[in-house]
């Protein structure tokens, strides 16, 4: 081999080299491309309620995407909501979910500035060209969790311990009662309000005045399972919220209205990194798997779990509607209490 060959020969295998080394930069460049997504929390993720779960929906999502990576901030208080949101957006977070009715004014402003980002609200109403909002039919799973306890109650009468009065809660509560009154027209449902979505103490001591008032059977639209423990106490029924709380009382759990963020996170964060996320307003229901009921607890009877699962399938194939005389826009803005519901509402 002539020197000129050897030598053409050796800059021929140090450019493929740098080639292939230079394409395997790339490779893992990309691989390691990670696609940041804050969480914004009101309450403890420890609550066992609302906040527990959408953070299982956030390890969710970082667990069946493997580009994401995740970061959230809990018990934050309404002051502070646009001051960790922006914190994220300057940080490069490019999705940021708000979780809770509060932050949706902070979340618009704070999306001004970011036109980059996006950003969804849950259970808010307002939308920007980089805001979306999503919620679910939870008053669906109100409703049959109503049909258990109108079941269950043997003094007909029920109590609601209710955090806020706004149409999310109020829609929950209506619901409750009409799947109680449904099979048993006798039964009333008295609601004590908390002012908070998570003050252990005042939940419990709310569905104390209620079971001293008579009910045998405590509901609940907050996020901390106190209500359930109260009722342990007492010995009386409880229906959970958010998530499966029958731990909270082994004997007296009958179900729960629950929250499945984790594939809803999935496919809104799948399309920001495809490039195929719009703003809307997502509200889905038993058919999409955001909503569901817990398992029922041991004191109910086979009967009574045949019966709500029925009712359950027909929600599911649209066979059978809650509120089958009011539209979408009605229940949104729901702000009054239907018969049979024994309270009045904050104004």
């Amino acid at each position: 081999m002539s020197k000129k060959l050897e030598i053409l020969t050796a800059i021929t295998a140090v450019l493929l080299f740098l080639s292939l080394s230079m394409s395997v930069q790339a490779m893992n460049s990309q691989a390691q491309e990670r696609l940041k997504v804050a969480f914004v929390y009101v309450s403890p993720v420890g609550d066992f309620g609302w906040t527990y779960a959408h953070d299982q929906g956030r390890k969710y999502l970082e667990k069946t995407l493997a580009y994401v990576e995740t970061a959230y901030t809990e018990s934050v208080a309404p002051p502070d909501v646009e001051r960790v949101i922006r914190d994220y957006a300057q940080k490069g977070y490019k999705v940021i979910f708000t979780t809770s009715f509060e932050f949706m004014d902070p979340t618009l402003e704070a999306a001004k500035d970011f036109p980059n980002v996006i950003f969804e609200h849950c259970s808010g109403y307002k939308t920007a060209k980089n805001v979306g909002t999503y919620f679910g039919r939870i008053h669906e799973a109100a409703y049959l969790s109503g049909l258990v306890a109108g079941k269950m109650t043997q003094k007909n009468k029920l109590g609601f311990v209710a955090a806020h009065p706004i149409p999310e809660v109020i829609r929950n509560i209506n619901s409750f009662t009409r799947g109680v009154r449904e099979v048993n027209a006798q039964a009333t449902v008295g609601v004590v309000w908390t002012g908070s979505w998570y003050d252990p103490a005042k939940e419990k001591e709310a569905a104390l005045s209620l079971i001293d008032a008579g009910a045998d059977v405590i509901a609940q639209h907050q996020d901390s399972p106190a209500s359930l423990e109260a009722a342990k106490e007492r010995q009386v029924y409880s229906v959970g919220y958010n998530n499966d709380m029958s731990q909270f009382n082994p004997q007296g759990f009958l179900t729960a209205p629950v929250w499945n963020w984790g594939p809803f996170y999935v496919e809104t964060v799948k399309s920001v990194k495809e490039g195929t996320w719009k703003s809307d307003s997502y509200w889905g229901g038993f058919e999409s798997g955001i909503v569901d009921i817990a398992p029922y607890g041991k004191a109910v009877p086979q009967e009574v779990r045949d019966f709500v699962d029925k009712r359950k399938q027909e929600i599911k194939e649209g066979k059978f509607k809650v509120w089958p005389d009011k539209t979408d826009e009605e229940l949104l803005s729901m702000n009054s209490f239907i018969e049979g519901v024994e309270g009045q509402i904050p104004k």
